[in-house]
């Protein structure tokens, strides 16, 4: 496949600020007005942290990288069994990275750039899938990216939206594992970083992010035709926010956490048959830096800052997205 990349485009970016809040991790599921009895606790994670990124594959999610508490980018790999509740040990990565991205292509885990640190510096280029229990290094990506969202759509595995080696990338990378090589597509309309990207219908959903620091959080949502290699408008987010994460399932794109002054709770999702948003209930431990994937007709959510900067959790909750909402 041969697609043609945007005309690049000139864009002020403001550096991200890393508030370093050093505080602990928390949370248990909270009262009604906050999700209440629609969320279910799931066994917490074995080590708090935050910036993961997760994907689910064949009933478990693994959730790879991130910050540890005391800042150092790590590469651990750990791995929760939806219908045991538990967790295992997985094979770490290679290099410690945070702000990576990850997805399921086929039945395989792939986990792509990141920040290699420390803090949010050196984005990678390199590209992992996991075979056989061990962490295969594929071509590198053209460029390195970090903070950008990765999905599965057709057979090739998109990268949207992030940090390249010059601020704000302003292209789609896709891998094609037939071919096992890149090529690169048009970018988003609205560059972007921080964002929730997620793939249903044959099409890619990128929405939210932010251009620099959390004061600039965006409610942009779009979606990409591969057969056309468009991007498309779509009606906006309603909560502006950056530092979230999106999964999809039961026909809805749902967008979950972020940051700004504080941690968003507001968990919303894109109908996409009726081609609207609304609004599911509320995450009880409000984050950002979160892995967000469905498995089934249910929506996990793990790990992430309980506030805005560097701060961590271990929280796993489950909103089963078929079942009735108040």
């Amino acid at each position: 496949m041969t697609v043609a990349a945007l005309p690049a485009r000139t864009r002020l970016v403001r550096p991200v600020l890393l508030v370093l809040l050093l505080a602990g991790s928390a949370c248990s599921v909270g009262d009604e007005t906050k999700g209440g009895r629609a969320w279910d606790a799931g066994a917490a994670a074995p080590t708090p942290r935050t910036e993961v990124t997760a994907a689910a594959q064949s009933g478990r999610i693994y959730v790879s990288g991130g910050f540890v508490e005391g800042g150092a980018s790590t590469g651990a790999v750990e791995i929760y069994d939806v219908e045991e509740d538990s967790w295992s040990a997985g094979p770490p990565l290679p290099l410690g990275l945070n702000h990576a991205m990850s997805t399921t292509l086929g039945d395989e885990v792939y986990v792509v750039g990141g920040y290699r640190g420390p803090g949010l510096s050196r984005p990678s280029d390199r590209a992992f899938v996991l075979r056989d229990g061990t962490w295969e290094e594929l071509e590198p990506m053209p460029e390195p990216r970090a903070a950008a969202g990765a999905a599965p759509v057709n057979g090739l595995l998109l990268v949207v939206g992030g940090v390249g080696p010059n601020g704000l990338a302003e292209s789609t990378l896709l891998w094609d594992p037939a071919r096992e090589r890149w090529a690169v597509a048009p970018g988003l309309g609205v560059p972007r970083q921080h964002l929730g990207v997620t793939a249903l219908g044959g099409f890619v959903y990128a929405v939210g992010g932010r251009t620099g620091g959390v004061s600039t959080n965006l409610d942009d949502a779009e979606r990409f035709d591969l057969r056309s290699a468009r991007w498309e408008r779509l009606p906006d987010l309603p909560t502006a926010r950056g530092g979230l994460a999106a999964a999809s399932g039961a026909g809805l794109v749902v967008a979950v956490g972020g940051e700004a002054e504080a941690t968003f709770s507001e968990v919303e999702a894109f109908d996409v048959s009726a081609r609207g948003w609304r609004t599911l209930p509320e995450l009880p431990t409000p984050r950002h830096g979160l892995g967000v994937v469905t498995s089934g007709s249910k929506l996990y959510v793990v790990a992430g800052g309980v506030q805005p900067g560097l701060t961590f959790s271990s929280a796993v909750e489950v909103l089963d997205l078929r079942r009735p909402q108040a």
